[in-house]
């Protein structure tokens, strides 16, 4: 009787077991035909962010979804991969796609702890997951799985399949694959982590939210012991190793600068190049894009700028907190105090801060990264009047929620500063091909896109005056040309406007100079007449040879002033027709543009001053041009340049009416940089912010850090370039002269005649005066 039983049993299992045999195998049959094809495995291109980096190859910027390295399994540390088949398949190389062992270890290990707590996916059913099917728990998207893992395993080999997992995977803070996630935790190439970090990085598939090592160390710790264990059990790690990784501090690489330099208006100036030619491939294909940049350079011009902007600002004043914020009832509970600030971003070493209680001697103040402080002394300096009293601050007082913005002094200790309102911009390029050396665009990108260094139409201008003097120099006038410096009134059809009367920046007029001393101390009166003289149809064609457009510079007398508009990458392009003797270069910033294998697919094309660039200006007008803006930096508006302690560099400032813009334009014979400071909204600047005043400094700084290692150029002057001695006074050849002057071999101006000694006359009638 129990054998009939026994018997009926085994025929009704065997009967089920074969239906769902046959059921599992229909399945299959018409799951197949609906499976993805695998060429997506089989000719893997895996979605490599755009990068761009500098000349000197540092990384600059970085475009796409996904952050992400490729590596060869060949290259991936015997350590880290054995954790990772610890940790997720340490039957990977054994089973066929589904390991039955671990299902039932799975099960088991479930049943026995009362839930959920070990998957059986295997790394080929990973693989199939991350690339093919959605993370829903079905049964079906399993069944699919598992089908998929049994065709990668037919399809690949098995080197092959985990080395699709290792460079595939999401391991949180957007990195995709283990080499970019040991950057991202670490700081680290993957070649470079011990066996202590591949057991952490091994860790985080499973979960990579819960156990990010930023987020939370202690839960990461407590999986990576788990991992280290499995690697000693499996015998990967002896028991020597085990202890000393589990003792092994995990020094966690917390990004406070993503890319090696400040460079985030280039890069986007490049990504904007790179995505018109490629499109959406761009953010994909693993492109890299080489540019210009120096690292030295490029960080040099951002301090220098940054340093200048907030140096005007401290002169003008602290206008109060930026805003008011409604602070929680318990001052002590940092995740409330978090939270108000939590869309408050901080600009670079100017961080943000909520006023927790305020007196005229202290003020306490809570950062974002949940620090509290205290500012005292000198750091309350420049708000001291919004701690007052005064009735006239009224409702911008400095009190508990207060939003201000504070900075460390070099000392340490906190000062109160603010976001200044004004913008600035710098670009630097070798003027003798016209790559860019470096590029600040504004104050923040972050803040402000916008890219002053080539969007900004500004006024220029006195920095505008030497071309206006080089197109003289053409039509015969010489440096030692006597002008007059004289009042001067203007109808309205000399100036295309309103009659007009020009005045010099300091009131004063300086009468009979010539034409070097009007350049060296920018005499607006001087420079009108020359271009009275020259015409300003001429100078307005002349000044196409540097770049100009015309519709930007009207054919009117107070071009001579820089009334047209200009870029300050437009002027630098000028400029550097001055540096390199007379050439036309055209700027650019990409050098090349690789491909994910490291094949060049464009390269840049660029003339080169004295070999196959375009020669606008006579060599020898080059270089009387440079010796006159020497003088401007030497002795005249930009002697503050003389900190350089160099004789090897020229320039010339530039301040528009009402201090609106200011600029300096200046260069030695290997980099012209030129600088601009100037409100969005045009307003005064305020009195005494000149060119020299505002811009000036920051030049000075840049070429202070860029032109370091660089010798002093010495210059020879061209043929066709005579030196004589001249009479001051008269401009003319004087043979007890006390000046010597440069001149065009056929412009010498006559000699002094001594002939005549009435001493109530001097003849000048042969000295040209305008």
């Amino acid at each position: 009787m129990l054998f009939r039983w026994f018997y009926r049993f085994f025929l009704v299992a065997l009967a089920t077991g074969l239906l769902a045999a046959l059921l599992v195998v229909f399945a299959a049959l018409v799951t197949l035909p609906s499976l993805p094809s695998l060429e997506t495995l089989t000719d893997y291109r895996p979605k490599i962010p755009l990068r761009i980096y500098s000349a000197d190859n540092f990384l600059i910027g970085e475009f796409g979804e996904e952050r992400r390295d490729f590596v060869k399994i060949e290259e991936v540390p015997k350590s880290l991969k054995q954790a990772i088949l610890a940790a997720e398949d340490d039957r990977f190389y054994q089973h066929y796609g589904v390991d039955y062992i671990g299902v039932l270890r799975a099960i088991y290990s479930n049943f026995k702890a009362g839930g959920a707590h070990q998957g059986a996916s295997t790394i080929t059913m990973q693989v199939a997951r991350n690339f093919f099917l959605t993370k829903e728990k079905t049964l079906t998207r399993k069944f699919s799985e598992a089908l998929l893992a049994f065709k990668i395993e037919h399809s690949l080999e098995k080197d092959q399949i985990l080395e699709l997992y290792i460079n595939q995977i999401y391991l949180g803070q957007r990195s995709y694959g283990f080499s970019s996630a040991a950057q991202s935790y670490f700081g680290k190439q993957l070649t470079d982590i011990n066996l202590a970090e591949a057991a952490m990085l091994a860790g985080l598939p499973k979960a990579p939210s819960r156990f990010n090592p930023i987020v939370n160390l202690e839960r990461a710790k407590t999986r990576q012991q788990y991992v280290l264990k499995r690697m000693h059990e499996l015998g990967y790690i002896s028991a020597e190793q085990f202890a000393r990784a589990k003792e092994t501090a995990i020094a966690i690489h917390r990004r406070v600068k993503v890319f090696a330099m400040p460079a985030d208006y280039v890069a986007e100036m490049v990504r904007q190049i790179v995505y018109d030619r490629y499109r959406e491939e761009a953010y994909t294909r693993g492109i890299k894009v080489y540019t210009t940049l120096r690292k030295t350079d490029q960080e040099a011009a951002y301090r220098a700028l940054r340093k200048g902007v907030m140096e005007y600002d401290a002169r003008h004043g602290y206008r109060g907190p930026e805003a008011f914020l409604k602070l929680p009832k318990d001052l002590k509970d940092r995740e409330a105090l978090q939270d108000i600030m939590q869309d408050i971003g901080n600009s670079d070493d100017i961080l943000a801060a909520v006023v927790l209680s305020a007196t005229p001697g202290t003020v306490e103040a809570f950062r974002k990264n949940g620090e509290t402080i205290r500012i005292t002394g000198d750091g309350l300096k420049a708000a001291h009047r919004f701690l007052s009293n005064d009735p006239k601050i009224g409702e911008k007082r400095i009190r508990p929620g207060a939003l201000i913005r504070v900075k460390k002094t070099e000392k340490g200790s906190w000062q109160i500063v603010q976001l200044p309102e004004i913008e600035a911009a710098l670009v630097a390029m070798d003027p003798n091909n016209g790559a860019i050396r470096a590029l600040v665009g504004g104050f923040d990108y972050h803040l402000n896109k916008f890219n002053h260094a080539t969007q900004a139409w500004r006024q220029p201008g006195s920095s505008f005056k030497p071309f206006v003097y080089s197109a003289a120099l053409e039509k015969g006038f010489t440096p030692a040309t006597i002008i007059n410096d004289a009042p001067l009134y203007l109808g309205p059809e000399q100036t295309g406007g309103k009659a007009w009367e020009p005045r010099n920046y300091d009131g004063k007029f300086s009468g009979p100079i010539r034409m070097r001393t009007a350049l060296t101390h920018s005499k607006n009166l001087a420079s009108v007449r020359i271009l009275q003289a020259i015409g300003p149809a001429y100078a307005q064609d002349y000044a196409t040879r540097f770049g100009f457009d015309k519709k930007h510079h009207p054919a009117v007398l107070p071009m001579a002033l820089g009334a047209g508009s200009a870029t300050p990458m437009q002027m630098a392009i000028g400029y550097a027709t001055f540096a390199n003797g007379g050439y036309h270069i055209h700027p650019y910033f990409i050098e090349r543009i690789e491909d994910e294998h490291g094949n060049i697919i464009e390269q840049a094309r660029f003339a080169t001053a004295g070999r196959n660039a375009k020669q606008v200006i006579d060599p020898r007008n080059a270089f009387l041009m440079t010796s006159m803006m020497q003088d401007v930096v030497q002795r005249g508006t930009a002697a503050r340049a003389r900190a350089l302690k160099r004789n090897d560099i020229a320039g010339k400032t530039g301040t528009t009416s009402n201090a609106v813009d200011a600029w300096f334009c200046g260069y030695q014979k290997d980099l012209v940089a030129v600088t601009w400071m100037g409100f969005d909204e045009p307003r005064s600047m305020g009195n005494r912010e000149t060119g020299g005043q505002a811009a000036l400094p920051i030049w000075i700084d840049y070429m202070a850090t860029a032109l370091k290692s660089i010798p002093v150029a010495k210059t020879s002057s061209p043929k066709g370039i005579i030196v004589a001695k001249i009479n001051p006074e008269t401009g003319m050849r004087d043979i007890f002269g006390t000046l010597n002057e440069y001149f065009f071999q056929e412009q010498l101006p006559p000699e002094m005649d001594y002939s005549f000694q009435d001493p109530e006359f001097t003849d000048q009638t042969e000295s040209p005066m305008f």
